[in-house]
């Protein structure tokens, strides 16, 4: 009786929330953490999130063989030492740092730092006090770090020194901070290219978040150019091999320190690359949000794959006798399961979790423990991907629109990407900047030659007409929308002609633009011709 009440109550819209954050923890904890508990998810594949999880600011995890410059790289970066840092071309760092923003300086010890319910660092207890005794974070009071965080890691040996043993899980510790990290840098260095089995393996516990990955070529600045192409060679093919992807990351060449080039051949590609690669990083405040909702979506898919995998394998244990010997095959035949599993709710195998690695999760398990498939856990799940996410990507725009435009990662090596006002600023002096803060207009250093060309077009009183400019201008094979950008630009006035400033101002333009660089959208201040100052 009154059944139609029930049927109103699912059909209810999507809950409002907040902000994305806020909406992300409350669907999370009502919605998809009833199943993870349910076939206990946490056991095999990732602890349960609480909120530091949900809060966290972005975070970046620096991956790389030692002496490869990472703790340089973030000293770098904030443009200052951080407590505990130590430097040098053995392995130097033996420990994880977690660099992060504090107004009071100072170390705080693993053991201390996974009971903060401030930090999302709690489930890292699970890896033992080997672990824990390396692990410290160093609070630095840096603009830098007031819109990230940043993990150092251990340098990766090779050769005899792979033979001794970390004493904690380190590969697995990589992979708990690969799955909540906003972006993973692999740094090599320019002469030390071999891969070694330690860092094979480091790579490999990194897959699945290729997304996150970026490849930095440290160094660069200690070979020439040619060596350079070979190394950059070099360093493709080998991680072709290791990532196993169709493409592979995007690498950035540089030398990420304070100190002199070597050789400075090609400077100007460390600079555009270290700009490109900053402002990636700048990013991530931004992007946050959307990347939460990203890794929560991969986890509910993970978490529905896995309530079947458990679910077959409870269904298949018998009740009484023969238990050992039927959990011993079904582990032995998991991979029909997948199979079965995927034929039967139409899952992609990527959704699957590793294979090898649930074999041996599962050997530790009592399957009769297991429960068996609840279906109302499962359809509130697939419901809140298909709704709640729905409504938390719509707020996503709004969010970015309401947030202040200026980057929020400032301060240290970063200014520098901001540095309109020293003459060392990133393409200041070049391009479009040429002659600006100059006593003298920078199109008359060529004067003469464009007053010689604007005289043999045939001014009308003084004015060339549109066609007359359009047969000089089509001399630089430009595109008709690029040169019709110039006329825009130089046509000051607005009077549908040229005078000579200004068609020596469309010529300087064209210049620029042959010459590799990039037209504003409206006049600078610098390049109005002295004469239309006044418009």
């Amino acid at each position: 009786m009154f059944t139609f009440m029930n049927k109103d109550d699912h059909k209810k819209s999507p809950e409002l929330f907040e902000n994305v954050v806020e909406g992300l923890k409350k669907i999370y904890r009502t919605k998809l953490l009833p199943l993870e508990q349910h076939y206990q998810f946490h056991d095999f594949h990732s602890p349960q999130l609480d909120d530091p999880d949900f809060d966290a600011k972005p975070m970046i995890l620096l991956v790389g063989q030692y002496s490869t410059g990472k703790t340089t790289f973030i000293r770098y970066l904030l443009e200052q030492d951080f407590p505990g840092i130590r430097i040098g071309p053995e392995p130097t760092t033996d420990r994880f740092i977690a660099v992060m923003y504090d107004e009071k300086e100072g170390v705080i010890p693993g053991n201390a730092l996974v009971v903060d319910p401030k930090k999302q660092f709690r489930p890292l207890t699970k890896f033992g006090n080997a672990f824990l005794n390396r692990f410290q974070c160093s609070t630095v009071n840096t603009p830098v770090l007031k819109g990230i965080s940043i993990v150092d890691t251990p340098g990766i040996l090779s050769g005899e020194k792979q033979r001794v043993d970390r004493g904690y899980d380190f590969t697995g510790v990589l992979e708990w901070f690969a799955e909540r990290v906003d972006r993973i840098i692999l740094l090599f260095d320019a002469h030390k290219l071999d891969i070694s089995d330690e860092f094979r393996r480091s790579i490999e516990a990194l897959r699945g978040h290729d997304d996150k990955i970026r490849i930095v070529l440290n160094k660069a600045d200690m070979v020439d150019h040619q060596q350079l192409m070979r190394v950059y060679g070099a360093l493709m093919w080998s991680l072709g091999k290791v990532l196993q992807t169709p493409e592979v990351a995007r690498v950035y060449i540089g030398s990420f320190w304070d100190q002199p080039l070597r050789f400075d051949v090609n400077r100007r590609l460390f600079e555009d690359e270290e700009q490109d690669l900053f402002r990636d990083m700048q990013s991530l405040p931004k992007n946050a949000a959307l990347r939460k909702l990203n890794d929560l979506i991969k986890r509910a898919r993970l978490a529905k794959v896995h309530a079947y995998i458990i679910s077959a394998l409870r269904k298949d244990m018998p009740s009484v006798f023969g238990k050992d010997g039927k959990k011993k095959d079904l582990i032995k035949n998991l991979g029909q399961i997948y199979d079965q599993i995927q034929r039967e709710h139409q899952i992609s195998p990527g959704d699957f979790p590793d294979l090898k690695k649930m074999q041996e999760l599962l050997v530790h398990h009592d399957f009769t423990k297991f429960h068996p498939l609840k279906p109302r856990l499962l359809e509130i799940v697939d419901k809140m991907l298909a709704e709640d996410i729905a409504h938390l990507m719509a707020m996503i725009p709004h969010e970015d629109i309401s947030a202040t435009s200026e980057p929020r990662v400032k301060g240290g090596a970063f200014d520098g990407v901001q540095d309109t006002v020293s003459p060392f600023g990133y393409k200041r002096g070049e391009g479009i900047d040429a002659g600006h803060g100059e006593p003298e207009w920078i199109v008359s250093k060529e004067r003469y030659k464009y007053d010689a060309m604007f005289d043999t077009l045939g001014p009308i009183d003084g004015k060339l007409t549109g066609a007359a400019a359009k047969s000089e201008m089509v001399k630089s094979k430009l595109p008709n929308s690029v040169l019709g950008k110039v006329w825009k630009l130089s046509d000051v006035d607005k009077d549908g002609m040229l005078d000579s400033d200004e068609f020596a101002l469309a010529m300087h333009l064209i210049e620029i633009k042959v010459n590799g660089h990039d037209l504003p959208t409206e006049l600078p201040e610098h390049l109005v011709p002295p004469s239309k100052r006044g418009f």
